[in-house]
């Protein structure tokens, strides 16, 4: 789909949000009904964009299920947008939905959602637990509008025998030292004629923009969401590093062509292949590599603002219910037994025991729970004997207390939309960095206004 295409899908599905407003607003309020109320919704849970899964998500509903003390209506498949807005629209929503947490805000700005102090309250749920970071995403004011998942915190990965071909160390390949890391990517990246054949340093770019600009020392949104801080100086200054990466491979077109050719889930992946020296990735790619590649040789290194302090990007789903949930007080009850770190623990050694008996490795769970990430660690996880890849995971533990997010906006789609369309013109070679977020500034900035 092309930007243009895609920004027309967004203001399509923010306009059909609105359209539906008023009619929310008029909904059943929350009620605080106990497990056995069930009339209403004839012994049924309805839930949107869970599914049924792997070990993780099916031992965590067992539970849950056991918890409401109902028959849980769970299909398989994601989030939709509008099949969301088609069951608002007729007034028939789920009673629950799993959700992307960057679009809570948007949902919840147009009445969508119901606020979750009380169920907070009811249930005794343990805000304390949660990593502040994931429940700034999903916060209003004083109002929590979802409970966070998982995380997916963001670190280096470096392909320590590309370093060493050049005589670098792992540690060479850091992020703090902008002008270092621009030298190291030059002398790492191969190229025959016009074809990449290997790539230095990879930013993941559209993608990882918000994190180059908070290791510059900015955030891209105002932390009340109403201001965006798009074409910020520090903003400009970082896409402008951070695409001179991919340009000193010759551009976007021979970068990205030479990327599309990897086996990035299999076997040969650019790892095993030596076909990159390091990159910012989320934290499921080390089970990948563990798991199709475990011969390879890598170190795992916090992204670091450029004092050198680690920083880290959170992004995951959430727990929300719908206004108009036929029993709010049953839905609490599954988001409290899905989220608590009881559950999460009784989930990671299903998965562990179920990785051994298929003779994979255990590279942990990472979730928005910081008691259960504790726990799972000391508890469950068991040293692989790779040291790389152990410390690795040592490292997903400890710089998720780093996190951050892209603070939650009324206007979080179209937002989203404005920056990542900013940045695919630049890497396209359309616009400057400065003239790109010039226009990303004023188009999220008209539609943060509208929302509010």
């Amino acid at each position: 789909m092309s930007g243009r295409r895609k920004r027309y899908a967004v203001l399509a599905a923010a306009a059909a949000l609105t359209a539906v407003a008023a009619s929310l607003a008029s909904a059943a309020p929350m009620k605080n009904a106990s497990p056995s109320a069930t009339s209403a919704t004839n012994g049924v849970l309805d839930i949107m964009g869970f599914g049924p899964g792997d070990e993780i998500a099916n031992t965590r509903a067992e539970i849950a299920e056991k918890a409401v003390g109902a028959r849980v209506n769970n299909p398989r498949g994601g989030f939709s947008d509008q099949t969301f807005l088609a069951a608002v629209a007729s007034r028939d929503v789920p009673d629950l939905v799993y959700i992307d947490r960057a679009k809570v805000g948007t949902y919840a700005a147009r009445n969508a959602f119901i606020p979750l102090n009380a169920c907070i309250a009811k249930e005794k749920i343990e805000l304390k637990q949660f990593r502040a970071a994931t429940l700034a995403e999903v916060r209003f004011g004083p109002r929590i509008y979802a409970i966070p998942e998982f995380t997916n915190q963001r670190t280096i990965i470096v392909n320590d025998r590309v370093a060493a071909s050049a005589g670098l160390q792992p540690r060479d390949l850091s992020v703090t030292n902008w002008a270092k890391l621009r030298q190291v990517n030059r002398q790492l990246l191969r190229k025959d004629g016009n074809k990449v054949t290997r790539i230095g340093f990879d930013p993941k770019l559209p993608e990882f923009f918000p994190l180059w600009a908070k290791a510059n020392g900015v955030s891209i949104l105002s932390k009340d969401g109403k201001k965006a801080l798009l074409n910020s100086p520090r903003a400009i200054a970082a896409l402008t590093f951070a695409y001179s990466l991919i340009q000193d491979h010759g551009g976007w077109g021979p970068f990205k062509s030479f990327r599309d050719t990897w086996d990035f889930f299999g076997a040969k992946n650019q790892v095993a292949e030596n076909q990159i020296g390091a990159w910012p990735m989320e934290a499921f790619y080390y089970s990948t590599l563990a798991q199709n590649s475990p011969g390879v040789q890598i170190t795992g290194l916090p992204f670091t603002n450029r004092k050198g302090g680690p920083i880290t990007l959170l992004t995951g789903n959430g727990w929300a219910i719908p206004r108009g949930a036929k029993d709010p007080g049953l839905s609490c009850k599954w988001i409290k037994s899905m989220t608590r770190w009881e559950t999460w623990l009784a989930a990671a050694k299903v998965r562990f025991n179920a990785q051994k008996a298929r003779n994979r490795p255990f590279t942990g769970v990472y979730t928005a729970n910081a008691v259960a990430d504790v726990k799972i660690y000391e508890d469950v996880y068991q040293k692989m004997g790779r040291a790389d890849f152990d410390e690795a995971v040592k490292l997903l533990v400890q710089v998720q207390r780093y996190g951050f997010v892209v603070p939650p906006t009324k206007a979080g789609a179209e937002f989203q939309q404005a920056w990542m369309d900013a940045v695919t013109r630049v890497l396209n070679g359309q616009q400057s960095p400065r003239a790109a977020l010039n226009q990303a500034q004023r188009e999220a900035q008209r539609a943060i206004d509208r929302a509010n």
